[in-house]
């Protein structure tokens, strides 16, 4: 299923199926660093908990 096992094959459904993962993974990822990023930045400026 994955590119390091023995069977697979570059065919075009292993390059959706490898496209739409990538996709999705970039997508979390983006997600996750600009929460981190604004949490950072937040704390720096002293408005971590300005709205509690």
């Amino acid at each position: 299923m994955l590119p390091f096992s023995f069977e697979w094959v570059w065919d075009a459904g292993h390059m959706l199926f490898m496209g739409g993962l990538w996709y999705a993974l970039a997508i979390l990822g983006l997600g996750m660093t600009f929460c981190v990023v604004k949490s950072a930045i937040d704390v720096c400026k002293g408005d971590a908990h300005k709205e509690h």
